[in-house]
């Protein structure tokens, strides 16, 4: 169900985003935004806080990236907000998939004050010993978790995709394939050895990288990609049909929709959730949490 218009209650920017690149944001945003309060806060707890003071229901600005969305979405989940995205990130996938990634910041807030908004769901990860975990675009389980953890240490000139290519590279020097076992909603898909086996709420992950094609964030289940026992030519050699959207084609690759999945493994395994890496874990739950956000998107 679509939730009317509101007047924007705040407005967060990240000045981290984009390797503070967003900060640059901060006069013009504030200009253009002469009745909302606009905040820069000092770290995820404040800007937590200050989500958590509003009124329930109420609508707020978040000019960043899908780093900057992960940490809010606790309080944007508890409060019952309205999240209206201002792209302003590194990967950008949440933006994408609610088609605000080619739009300008002044074009993005000119459609954040008009346009209704509509349920999205998220991901929720659970792993022994660690509080519940709420995702949006990805949860990534094993290779491609290292190369997130990879990313975040690439030379700050490399932006977007090409970071993220940078740090594949690198990691496929350091492959490491393992043994999984993979049940989704109670039937078992896999036992063996697997590159990755991750879950997508949206289209890309990796600043652009179309793993889940047919992923929506308001179709009542999440993707699991399943990547085979590639060894280090055969995982480069896949680089290009990822980039395409081809490696479905590959006999190794699967995609399947879910609503709760659980992986097990002898050895802990690499994650990431939203790109933000975690630490690893040899147990690991992950379901559906339908319908959990408010968010203002373009029509599809």
């Amino acid at each position: 169900m679509t939730a009317p218009a509101l007047a924007p209650a705040l407005c967060l920017l990240n000045p981290h985003a984009a390797n503070g690149r967003c900060a640059a944001l901060a006069e013009p945003l504030r200009a253009a935004l002469s009745q909302v309060p606009l905040v820069l806060p000092d770290n995820v707890a404040a800007a937590r806080q200050r989500l958590l003071a509003l009124p329930e229901g109420s609508r707020v600005l978040v000019a960043g990236g899908d780093g900057t969305v992960h940490q809010l979405l606790p309080a944007l989940v508890e409060r019952r907000l309205q999240l209206a995205l201002l792209p302003s990130g590194t990967g950008n996938d949440l933006a994408r998939a609610l088609g605000l990634a080619r739009l300008s910041w002044r074009e993005a807030l000119a459609h954040a004050r008009g346009a209704p908004a509509s349920p999205m769901d998220l991901g929720e990860l659970t792993t022994p010993g660690a509080a519940p975990r709420l995702f949006m675009s990805s949860l990534t389980a094993g290779f491609d978790a290292a190369i997130a953890l990879r990313a975040h240490a690439a030379p700050k000139w490399l932006r977007g995709q090409p970071r993220y290519l940078w740090a594949t590279l690198v990691e496929i020097g350091r492959l490491r394939v393992q043994r999984l076992r993979v049940e989704a909603d109670g039937a078992l898909l896999h036992d063996g050895p697997l590159l990755f086996a991750s879950s997508l709420n949206t289209p890309t992950y990796g600043s652009g990288m179309p793993a889940a094609p047919g992923a929506r964030v308001d179709d009542g289940e999440l993707q699991l990609l399943r990547a085979g026992a590639f060894g280090r030519l055969g995982a480069l050699a896949m680089m290009p049909l990822l980039l395409t959207g081809l490696h479905l084609r590959h006999p190794k690759v699967a995609l399947s929709g879910f609503r709760a999945l659980h992986l097990g493994s002898a050895q802990p395994i690499p994650l990431a959730v939203d790109g933000e890496p975690l630490p690893s874990a040899a147990d690991v739950t992950v379901r559906l949490r339908p319908a959990a956000l408010q968010v203002v998107r373009l029509p599809s």
